[in-house]
Parts: structure tokens; sequence; C-alpha cells
């Protein structure tokens, strides 16, 4: 073949014109089908592999496309497996090398000497950083899958699926708080999560912690301890009878009862919050997820900060009475809050009631739940991560990640039902009234249909 039918491969080495249009011709190629100079003007076994690797690629990438408008679910589920994350960082892995390779031998095969001099920067420029950026992002991608990996290893757990129950998923939302002042871990707020199984739509009941006379499911052990509730008669273990003693009372004085907890991925103290919000709710709870107050402002941090609205100036510091120590204040009107104002919106207490207090924890629950998406996530991944390790706790199952990763697109979509168990909604906390509680639960969970018209 001579070099006049085929000038990419057999160039006029004397042209340098030429020699410019082919180097530019070979640089366009390779970033745009990885494989094809290689094929054109250089070594066709090589060729061969990279646009079988090329073409490889963007068979994947059609198929995961495919797969997340047909059945997201399956996708999101592989790639919150550790297996799938490996799996898919040893692919990242390995395109990023080929893509090295192929563009360092691209930049060969162009013969920059022959080229026009005030092209040769421009061109080598393009391969260069091309590489760079793709090879770059190639490894962060592996190094992200990776982290996840661990990340999702050490937080959920590896045990079986639960199934819904009435076609709801109920988890138990604890926010702890390990004061210096308190003798173990109380829950500082208490909620059940419930999302129908179909729909993706949430409500959260919010249940206050001190709340008394706790009912127990009849299979729970702590009902043949506190057959009428929790407290009766001022009786319990601890010095205060209310919903948030019980984790301290079980954790600490009576971990006998639950001893398969910490086999399960829980605890002792968090079984026994679950049976207390079973008995309270009436609901079936599947899962717990428990919360340190203390690093969440680390996991608000992580992903950016988070908007609330809010309503009345609150103090950043403080108690009750005192505020000899507060640090400064958090204004009334839309604020971009980070993570150690936000905390403070959320448990400030000079001027404000347990209740008022429920009712910001609810809005900045629901904030989160609102603006942090998966994208947002994933490229703060890294930092995420490593609050995430210290901030939750749960054993939502590692199996279960897809599934609910799908759910949450649903419910962001949907507006956030709320029903609080407080003075408010006719409610006294010392003699609650459980029937009563029941009644409202249902009617949020289950609202009447209208019957169309005939």
């Amino acid at each position: 073949m001579s070099s006049a039918s085929s000038p990419i491969r057999y160039p006029n080495s004397g042209s340098s014109q030429l020699m410019t249009r082919r180097a530019w011709w070979l640089v366009v190629l390779n970033l745009l089908i990885p494989g094809s100079a290689q094929v054109l003007a250089g070594n066709r076994r090589m060729g061969r592999f990279g646009l079988g690797a090329t073409l490889s690629f963007l068979a994947l990438l059609v198929v995961a496309a495919v797969l997340y408008l047909v059945n997201p679910e399956v996708l999101l589920t592989i790639a919150t497996n550790s297996i799938g994350l490996w799996v898919l960082a040893i692919v990242m892995v390995f395109y990023a090398v080929v893509w090295v390779v192929l563009t360092l031998d691209t930049i060969r095969l162009v013969r920059l000497v022959k080229a026009r001099p005030k092209a040769r920067p421009f061109i080598a420029g393009l391969a260069t950083v091309a590489m760079i950026v793709v090879a770059g992002t190639a490894g962060y991608g592996a190094y992200v899958a990776t982290t996840a990996s661990g990340f999702l290893s050490s937080v959920f757990t590896a045990g079986p699926s639960e199934p819904p129950v009435d076609g709801r998923y109920n988890i138990l939302l604890l926010g702890g708080d390990a004061g210096a002042d308190r003798e173990g871990m109380r829950p500082d707020s208490t909620s059940v999560v419930s999302i129908d199984a179909d729909t993706g739509k949430a409500d959260i009941i919010g249940l206050p912690r001190d709340l008394e006379h706790a009912p127990f499911p009849a299979e729970s052990p702590l009902n043949a301890v506190y057959p009428n509730g929790y407290g009766y008669n001022n009786t319990c273990d601890v010095d205060v009878c209310q919903l948030n003693s019980i984790y301290t009372e079980v954790e600490l004085k009576s971990p006998e009862m639950y001893p398969n907890a910490v086999e399960e991925g829980s605890e002792p103290g968090i079984e026994a919050m679950r049976d207390a919000a079973s008995g309270v709710t009436g609901l079936t709870i599947q899962y717990y997820v428990l919360i340190d107050m203390e690093g969440f402002s680390q996991l608000i941090d992580a992903l950016g900060g988070v908007d609330i609205n809010v309503e009345e100036r609150l103090p950043i510091g403080g108690q009750l009475e005192d505020l000899s120590d507060v640090e400064g204040w958090v204004e009334p009107g839309q604020q971009h809050m980070d993570g150690f104002t936000a905390l403070w919106y959320g448990r400030a207490r000079h001027g404000s009631s347990d209740y008022d207090r429920m009712a910001r924890q609810r809005v900045l629950q629901e904030a989160i739940l609102q603006q942090f998406n998966p994208a947002n996530v994933l490229t703060k991944f890294q930092g995420v991560a490593q609050a995430g390790e210290q901030v939750v706790r749960t054993d939502v199952p590692q199996g279960m990640l897809g599934y609910f990763t799908n759910l949450a697109t649903k419910t962001q979509k949907l507006p956030v039902g709320s029903v609080e168990l407080v003075p408010d909604n006719g409610i006294d906390p010392t003699e609650p009234d459980y029937e009563y509680i029941a009644e409202l639960i249902d009617a949020a969970l289950n609202p009447p249909t209208e019957t169309p018209a005939p």
C-alpha cells in the first residue's frame, strides 16, 4: 500500500501541513473512539482491543440506562452492593489504564516533530488534558466505589430483608444524645417514619420524650414487666419514668431482656425503644436508624448545609433560662445553615418547650429528606462517608439499599405528612389516650378516598 493511498498510515513525512492535519485527526479520533487511532495508523491488534473495550463500555452504559428506565431498583441494588461496587471499581481502573495506554500511543503516532511548530503544544495539550480528565475521572470513580463499599459494609448489616406490613415500611428514627450529665444515652428525639411501599408517601410520627405509660406489644419482654404501660404508678428502674428513659433502663439495667440484639446489629436499649414505639403507634417497626446528634452536624456540613425557613429567633447555646453562654443567634427568615447552626436550630431550649423542639426537628428532618439527593451525596461522598460512619447506626440490611434508594426518589416528590403526639393535637403526655392516638395515626396513614360522583 503506497503513502498516497493511505496518508494516515503512511504519511508524507516531508509535508508539515499534512502531518499537522494527521496529528489532529488521530488525537480527535482517540478522544471520540479510543482504539480507532491505532487501527488507522498504528498497531491494529492494540487498536482492535481498544475498540472492543470502548464498544463494550458503551454497551454497558446503554444497558445501565435502559435498566434504570425499566427497573431502577435492580441497578441501584447492584450499585449499593459491596461486590457490585468492587466490580465497578475494577472496571473503572481497567478503562483508565486502557485510556492512558492508548493516548500515550496516539501521541507517539502523531509524530509531533513533523507537525508545524506552532501546532505542537496544542496537539499535545489536547491529548494530555483529555487523558488526565478521563483517567482521573475513572480513577476517582473507582475510589468512590471502594470507599462506598467500605462505608456501606460498616454502617449497614448483612441480615435478612423484612417485608412491608399492611403495605408500609415503618422505621424507628432515634436522635441520640449522651450528655455529660446523663447516665448513658437517652434518645433526644424519637420518631417513626412510615413509608408506603408502593408510592413512597412518607409520614413522620413524632413521639415526645416525656410520653408516659407507653404500652408494649404482647410478645415484648417489657410487657411482662410493665403490663399497664411503662412507669405505671411511677414504677420503673430509673429516676424518670418516661419514654426516652426506656433505652437507658434496658441498656444499663436489664440488657438480658434482648439477648440477641447485638448479634442482629442492634442494642438492647434500641430494641426496647422499638417495642415501645410499636406499642404506642400500633405499627410493626421493621428497622431502626440511630443518629448521633453531636455528629449530625458533620453530616450536614459534608452535604453542604441545609436550607430552613426559621420562624423565630433562636439562641446558639444557652439553657432554658440561662443565656450566659450564648454564642450567637439563628435569625428569622430563610437561612442556609451549616451543621452547627442546624443542630442548635433543632435543640435550642431557651424560650422553647419540648414540643417546639419536636416541631423544629421535624422541619429539619423534612428539609434534609427533600434537599439531599443522590447526585449531591455522590459529589461529596468522601466527607459523607467519613461523617456517616460516626453518625449513623442501623439494622437496615445492605441488600435493601437499592429498594429504599428507589423508594426515596418517590418520597422526595411527595409532601411529607406529620403526626405529632403533642398537647396541640389533644394528647396529654402524662395521661395519654392510646386509643385516640391510634385513631390519629390511622387517619393520617389511611386517609379516606373520595368516591367519584355517579
